[in-house]
């Protein structure tokens, strides 16, 4: 059997990974090859790596960010109200295996967004599938799911996501079929899942802007109880 043939053969069964180590050993010097053994294990190393980048693709692709934002790029300085100690505090994702949520507030243009986006980079980078929402859009999507008979199907396809982005919170109205939409992804959620929320609004206006106070009181229980709260102030970033 040639070393094609196995290559192929590799690739039929979708070991990419395997299958560019066992070329490339092939390829070398007969005194250069490694034993055995170091073979197979720089073959299962190369195919754990191959699969791992795969899936990190996949999951920024599905995610929609709105920016490609990394924690490294994160502008940290007090007039900012941000340092790194807060921004990594969070990069080893680990909020998101206990099902806390990150609210994000500040005036247009500080920052919130790039912050939110570089945290879901980061999560898609760590294996946990993550989906991102500007408000505009979301509100959209379920008025669209109402109308269609899709709605469930929304529901359950969010409810999957390690991680979900909603961006812009406050800045259009809600109905309240978003209002109920918004209640039943927190509730499949909570203490489940983890979510960010970036807004302009102060937290404390978020009752008067959701505007039903039953639905405001159980919406706001469950995304503020276990949240980090980050709240950038400064110029807007757009204008340097």
């Amino acid at each position: 059997m040639n070393t094609h043939t196995t290559v192929e053969q590799l690739k039929s069964l979708k070991l990419m990974g395997m299958a560019q180590v066992y070329n490339s050993v092939q390829s070398m010097p007969l005194q250069d090859k490694p034993s055995l053994e170091l073979c197979i294990a720089r073959m299962a190393e190369a195919e754990m790596q191959y699969r791992t980048e795969s899936k990190m693709k996949l999951y920024l692709k599905l995610s929609k960010l709105r920016y490609n934002a990394v924690l490294e790029d994160i502008h940290c300085t007090t007039d900012r109200n941000l340092n790194k100690e807060m921004v990594f505090s969070l990069a080893d994702c680990n909020f998101i295996r206990r099902a806390e949520n990150v609210l994000i507030t500040g005036a247009t243009g500080c920052g919130k967004s790039f912050l939110a986006c570089a945290l879901g980079r980061q999560a898609c980078s760590m294996g946990y599938r993550t989906y991102y929402f500007g408000m505009n859009r979301f509100l959209e999507k379920v008025t669209q799911a109402k109308l269609t008979g899709t709605y469930v199907k929304l529901l359950n396809q969010i409810e999957k996501a390690d991680l979900i982005i909603l961006d812009d919170f406050g800045l259009h109205p809600m109905d309240n079929n978003a209002r109920l939409a918004l209640l039943q992804i927190l509730e499949d959620r909570y203490e489940r899942k983890s979510i960010i929320i970036a807004s302009q609004l102060p937290v404390k206006n978020w009752h008067d802007y959701i505007a039903e106070p039953t639905l405001a009181d159980a919406i706001l229980d469950r995304l503020t109880g276990n949240a980090h709260r980050f709240e950038l102030k400064g110029e807007s970033l757009r204008k340097k």
